[in-house]
């Protein structure tokens, strides 16, 4: 009797916020359930949350991301609350309610007693594999009978306290009168949809938060302490929803063809090789990759470009240029994955943002970081972007700088400190390395060629006026470029050091013809150390480069990397590339000195075509005599990507 006198008095207290009462209530009761859970898995994983020094941060940020899920909980309702009001539906909205915060209660504290079982088994937060199982129902029930059943006895029983709890607790809201009139709910209505619309951004950023946003450590598990086990599902499924997009809409080929195509076996690992260096070095080299936001061929003059990159002129000429170097996509994640991991294109979203790559996904930084090098990713902005902080940080990058590490910047704008500071950190970044004495790969990557395009004045003269647009921000870039690399030549770390400049794609890469391949021209330049000018003809791809690079340093290794090593290539060796646009997948082949290109198309024949660099155009023509064989070749190095990725096979040998 005194519970339920309790329960009366604090509805009689709560019903003064209206209709959004039984919301208020839930995210009160809610937090207290996920506040006590999280510290709880603290408490029992201390040692490695203590390890990362970061233990205020896990706790205030979690406190953050349960808004975001509460927020999420609540729109739905508010979304709906002007119906039942206009209507004069208050019953129906006290009922609508009811059930809609006890639910909400019992799917968080079963996520939530699930969660210490899950990290036991799989070391992270229920997430996709949680998701995943759910298609298997007589699978999972038994393995969950067979190994885990004091967890479901826990979940059954928290399941059913939870359940008695709250419908004692919620029943006294069934009986509360309406306080507020129409008029005063449809005034605050506006306001309060727009807090929760903010409460799930959590940020006035260009992209709302997301699990990369809190990867605050180097631990995936203990940035999956950060969230909450319904925040995790949710967005596992979201990206689920997203991956079903499959390379299987242009066709398919039997399993075992499509190893045999590409000239890999149905093993473990399918791509897995050996690197043997071109290069022979007692001590291997630092690697630095330089990463250009939209420095397409569009801006290199000596590439038929405007002639907006004249640093980059003069450093062409003093290590291996790239005159037809080809990127895999039109995104910067797409830049990213072929640069860092070697990993072909797919319809889908890059792998830098899908859930099962997320962890022990093959990168150079997790190969090198297996070697004694210490890893390192450096950005202007916000790492979350994209999901590279959480991509990064699960595969082998030990330590991210990004905008809020910058002391007193030269220059802020829309995407974070300008490319003048970001090389500037990395310049401070690579002495320190020097200076320790470990071996380091560090990737920095650019923003200022990006709308707005926003940069210093007093910098450089305007290629033209306004100054906003994209040929003065690239000019801007490129004075960058060449302030950095005056001073690494005169820096101790140069000596050891191979540096990659290279774009992640062109700039509003669009066009008339299936695939605009004009706009996927990149430039990509190699230098540093003892590496000699070399003038690279053959077609090549943004995933031939992270295997070139590993090479010139003197790396043996085991990769599976499917790119090409172009130094240890003979002069005029054919080429291919391949480059995925929207729906589109074409795949370019140098063949007798003509590029012959095949373009798979959802649900149509595939399209040939041969493109001319010259005057920059592909020019559509009739299928030739070996076109099945080139057919097959492009279908099955869509596929073997989409395959590799689902079955969890791009990956270091354990």
């Amino acid at each position: 009797m005194t519970i339920r006198n309790t329960f009366s008095r604090f509805w009689q207290r709560l019903n003064t916020s209206g209709p959004y009462a039984p919301l208020l209530a839930m995210f009160a009761l809610s937090l207290v359930v996920l506040s006590v859970s999280r510290f709880g898995l603290v408490v029992w994983k201390l040692d490695r949350v203590d390890a990362t020094h970061q233990l205020a941060n896990v706790l205030l940020q979690g406190l953050r991301v349960d808004i975001i899920l509460l927020s999420l909980f609540s729109l739905i309702p508010v979304f709906l609350l002007p119906i039942f009001t206009i209507a004069k539906w208050w019953r129906a909205w006290q009922i609508l309610t009811y059930f809609w915060v006890i639910l909400a209660l019992i799917l968080i504290v079963f996520l939530e007693v699930a969660t210490p079982g899950f990290i036991a088994e799989y070391d992270v937060r229920p997430n996709r594999i949680f998701v995943e199982y759910l298609k298997y129902p007589h699978e999972v029930v038994s393995m969950l009978w067979g190994g885990f059943r004091i967890h479901i006895f826990a979940s059954l029983i928290f399941i059913v306290l939870t359940m008695l709890f709250m419908r004692n607790f919620m029943k006294p809201w069934l009986t509360m009168p309406s306080r507020w009139s129409m008029a005063k709910i449809l005034i605050t209505w506006p306001l309060v949809f727009i807090l929760l619309v903010l409460g799930i951004r959590s940020t006035l950023g260009h992209r709302p938060a997301n699990p990369a946003f809190f990867a605050i450590t180097a631990d995936s598990m203990v940035n999956s302490l950060v969230l909450n086990s319904g925040y995790s599902v949710i967005y596992a499924t979201y990206n689920l929803i997203k991956e079903d997009k499959s390379s299987e809409m242009y066709g398919k080929i039997p399993r075992e063809e499509i190893f045999k195509l590409t000239g890999n076996q149905d093993t473990d690992i399918p791509t897995l090789k050996t690197l043997i260096p071109s290069q022979k070095r007692g001590k291997p080299l630092n690697l630095v990759i330089i990463l250009q936001e939209s420095l397409g061929a569009t801006f290199v003059e000596s590439l038929g470009g405007v002639p907006v990159t004249p640093n980059l002129e003069k450093l062409k000429d003093e290590g291996i240029w790239f005159e037809q170097l080809y990127a895999t996509g039109t995104r910067s994640v797409r830049g990213i994955e072929a640069v860092t991991t070697g990993f072909q294109p797919t319809p889908a979203d890059s792998t830098v943002k899908l859930s099962k790559s997320q962890k022990n996904f093959f990168t150079i930084a997790a190969l090198l970081a297996k070697q004694g090098y210490s890893t390192e990713f450096i950005y202007g902005g916000e790492s979350h972007f994209d999901n590279m902080r959480g991509f990064f940080t699960g595969n082998g990058f030990k330590h991210i700088v990004e905008q809020k590490d910058y002391k007193n910047p030269i220059f802020v704008g829309s995407w974070g400190a300008s490319d003048e500071d970001l090389l500037n950190k990395t310049h401070e970044q690579l002495l320190a390395h020097h200076q320790s004495g470990k071996p380091f790969f560090t990737l920095a990557f650019s923003s200022s060629n990006h709308a707005p395009f926003e940069f210093p004045d007093g910098r450089i003269e305007l290629y033209e006026q306004p100054k906003a647009t994209e040929n003065n921000a690239v000019k801007y870039a490129d004075y960058a470029i060449g302030e950095f690399f005056k001073k690494a030549k005169n820096s101790p770390y140069w000596k050891d050091t191979v540096f990659l400049i290279v774009a992640d794609h062109d700039i509003r890469v669009r066009g008339d013809t299936l695939v605009p391949i004009e706009r996927f021209h990149i430039p990509g330049l190699i230098l540093g150390a003892d590496i000699k000018p070399q003038r690279m003809t053959t077609v090549a791809s943004q995933i031939d480069l992270p295997v070139t690079v590993l090479s010139l340093m003197g790396i043996t290794a085991q990769h599976p990397m499917t790119g090409r090593d172009l130094s240890s290539e003979p002069v005029g060796t054919e080429g291919r590339a391949m480059m995925q646009y929207n729906d589109n997948f074409a795949w370019m082949e140098d063949q007798a000195g003509k590029k012959k290109v095949v373009v798979l198309r959802a649900g149509k024949k595939p399209a040939h075509g041969e493109y001319d660099a010259n005057i920059k155009k592909l020019a559509e023509v009739n299928p030739p005599d070996d076109a099945k064989a080139r057919e097959q070749r492009a279908l099955a190095n869509s596929l073997l990507p989409d395959l590799l990725y689902k079955e969890q096979r791009y990956r270091l040998p354990k």
